[in-house]
C-alpha cells in the first residue's frame, strides 16, 4: 500500500471521510497531491472531478504545492480597518512575493482569509493555522524571523 492509500483508508469509515482524508493528506504534505486526490476518488467511489470539487471548495485545503509556512492574512472588515492592507504590503515586500505565491526557496506561501474569528485583536495573520494577534510591522519582523 502506498502512503496515500494508508492515509485515505484510515478515513474511509469516518463521517465526511473524504474531507477527513484531505485534511490528513494536507497535514502530511501541506497540500493534496494529484495522485492522492485520484486515490481518494477511487477509494470513496466518486469521480476525480467530484473529489477535486471537494478539495477546492474549502479555502483551507490546497491542491497546489505550498511553502513550509503558509501565511494567511485576514481581510475581514475589522482587520481592514486596523490596517491589514498595509500589513499585507509589508508581508509581500518582506517575502518578495505577492498574494497566492510561494517563495522561490519553498519556505513561505502567502494567502488571504476572509475571517479567522479573532476580531478583537486585529489585524490578524495565521501561520500554519497558528494565529498572531494585533500584528504590527515590528511584530511581523519578529514573527517572520522565528520562521527562518
Amino acid at each position: 500500500m502506498t502512503e496515500y492509500q494508508v492515509i485515505i483508508d484510515g478515513c474511509k469509515n469516518l463521517k465526511g471521510g473524504i474531507i477527513e482524508a484531505f485534511h490528513a493528506l494536507q497535514d502530511k504534505y501541506n497540500y493534496i497531491p494529484a495522485e492522492a486526490l485520484r486515490e481518494a476518488a477511487r477509494q470513496f467511489g466518486v469521480s476525480e472531478a467530484e473529489a477535486y470539487g471537494v478539495a477546492t471548495f474549502y479555502s483551507y485545503l490546497a491542491v497546489e504545492k505550498r511553502g513550509r509556512y503558509v501565511i494567511r492574512m485576514c481581510e475581514s472588515a475589522p482587520c481592514h480597518v486596523a490596517g491589514a492592507d498595509e500589513l499585507l504590503k509589508e508581508i509581500e515586500t518582506a517575502l518578495g512575493i505577492k498574494t497566492g505565491e510561494t517563495t522561490a526557496d519553498g519556505k513561505f506561501t502567502l494567502e488571504l482569509a476572509q475571517c479567522v474569528g479573532q476580531c478583537q485583536a486585529t489585524p490578524v495573520i495565521t501561520i500554519n493555522s497558528q494565529p498572531y494577534f494585533n500584528v504590527t510591522k515590528e511584530k511581523l519582523k519578529e514573527i517572520l524571523a522565528d520562521c527562518k
